[in-house]
């Protein structure tokens, strides 16, 4: 893995800015891809497209590409499901109509959550995390920044790993999205749609199998934290079922994630291509 700060590609295709849940803006994200030599960025927050043109404008005075895209918060029987899009017309109407629903979802549930919280004698004020989020896409890592502040956890990794990830005491369930309702989603906006993180799904083979059937376009294989080996299988998988290998850092912001620098997951620029033929084929 590279060292923090070093980039091992020139693109990166899984990025989040203060749109949703990372802690620099659409314009800082892309500044810094700069610095670190990348030529594509995809800004793909979770459940909006508000940091797109901001980034898109950044991109072109700095000489960067930015993928207009998306990372889609789903869940199955057996836990969370993410779907990335990449080339999404970003301003379609039915595809912005669903984001607020969505929004309005993630509220109920973020507050859901600090009821949760104080019910297991870790009391945190919802306003604070409110602030955090400050009108973007607000979710479960603003609520851990608060609880990391609080001193309940040690880190962000730590608030989901012991209490907000599936299963966990503090997890509500999300507006319910299937997988293959995002699949469609994507479709409509557009855009090529990809299984993002896939060791984080609980039954990968039934939920890909069913993914593939929906019209899935790729699965993420260059995840930056997977090993040569998970990369290895996952790739075997995306040759299998006939989809694009893709790849991205999940960079938050400095300091957020260990093992998630930007510019960290080693992406061929082919695979820029083969995402843009796939979305023109969704149109």
């Amino acid at each position: 893995m590279a060292a923090t700060g070093e980039s091992l590609s020139t693109v990166d295709l899984h990025t989040h800015t203060t749109a949703s849940d990372g802690v620099i803006s659409p314009a800082e994200l892309v500044e810094l891809a700069s610095q670190r030599g990348l030529r594509v960025l995809a800004v793909t927050d979770h459940d909006s497209t508000d940091g797109i043109d901001e980034a898109i404008a950044a991109g072109q005075r700095l000489g960067v590409t930015v993928i207009p895209g998306i990372e889609l918060g789903t869940e199955t029987e057996h836990g969370e499901v993410h779907l990335l899009g990449y080339f999404i017309d970003h301003r379609d109407p039915a595809l912005q109509a669903r984001l607020t629903e969505f929004r309005e979802g993630r509220e109920r549930r973020v507050a859901r959550i600090v009821e949760r919280l104080g019910e297991l004698g870790m009391p945190i004020d919802l306003a604070e995390v409110q602030r955090l989020a400050a009108g973007g896409s607000i979710g479960r890592a603003h609520v851990a920044r608060v609880m990391v502040a609080a001193r309940y956890v040690d880190s962000v990794d730590d608030a989901f790993a012991r209490f907000l990830a599936f299963g966990r005491p503090a997890y509500v369930p999300r507006p319910r999205l299937t997988p293959r309702e995002a699949v469609a989603l994507v479709h409509r906006a557009g855009g090529a749609a990809v299984l993002a993180h896939p060791y984080t799904v609980a039954d990968l083979d039934e939920t890909l199998a069913d993914l593939v059937d929906a019209g899935l376009d790729g699965l993420e294989v260059y995840y930056a934290i997977y090993s040569d080996e998970q990369r290895d299988a996952l790739r075997d998988l995306a040759d299998h079922y006939g989809l694009i290998p893709t790849g991205g850092s999940d960079y938050h912001g400095p300091g957020q994630q260990e093992g998630r620098e930007l510019g960290t997951a080693p992406v061929p620029m082919e695979t820029v291509e083969r995402l843009r033929q796939a979305a023109r084929r969704a149109r």
